[in-house]
């Protein structure tokens, strides 16, 4: 790893990020992706950026589903996708309930330390995008930026809980495609879509 040059990377929440939150996904038929989803990976791809995703699952834990209902449906993301040209580097998932005191459930930092292990990662500069609290926290607990949504669960939480967490989002998004406008527009000038206008970001509000 030391004659390898680290990348930064974006790690994607799944429910409520990619595809429709549903609760717990016990079924393939339940999978919606989000109709702006292809097009925001896309523009990552094109940056550079390795796309990961990191879902906790505790459905598999708690013996609502099978964990090979997980890789299923992985597996029909990727194809789904790939359909429009747009790749997701990895998916890594947790199966495990909060009581089972795992070390790869976020905001514990266990799968993106596989992440980094594996494709050669760094945590300061990537990005973490989600709808939920675990989501910002994992982005704390691993020196990365964070990107809130308001897809999913994000509204709500947004409205009702941010004000109470100890580490707030650095960005709130509409959905993935105003987050990716965020990155973008973080980059270096010289980088491809640095100039691209943001759609429906907005700062951090704690208080009403």
């Amino acid at each position: 790893m030391a004659d390898r040059q680290l990348r930064r990377a974006v790690f994607l929440d799944r429910d409520g990020t990619i595809c429709e939150e549903v609760g717990y996904m016990n079924h393939i038929s339940r999978l919606h992706i989000y109709p702006f989803v292809p097009a925001a990976i896309r523009r990552l791809n094109e940056a550079g950026f390795p796309v990961i995703v990191v879902t906790n699952q505790s459905g598999a834990g708690r013996g609502y589903f099978p964990e090979s209902l997980i890789d299923e449906v992985h597996e029909r993301i990727r194809h789904d996708l790939a359909v429009s040209g747009v790749r997701i580097d990895a998916f890594y998932a947790c199966p495990h309930r909060t009581e089972d005191g795992c070390e790869c459930r976020k905001p514990r930092i266990g799968m993106l330390e596989r992440a980094a292990r594996e494709h050669g990662l760094s945590f300061p500069g990537s990005w973490v995008v989600g709808d939920r609290q675990a989501d910002v926290d994992l982005a704390h607990n691993a020196s990365a930026r964070s990107i809130f949504v308001l897809t999913g669960y994000g509204r709500g939480e947004h409205e009702w809980h941010l004000r109470d967490w100890p580490n707030p989002p650095e960005f709130v998004a509409e959905d993935l495609a105003a987050a990716v406008d965020r990155i973008i527009a973080c980059e270096p000038a010289d980088s491809g879509e640095r100039d691209s206008p943001a759609r429906s970001v907005i700062a951090p509000r704690v208080t009403r």
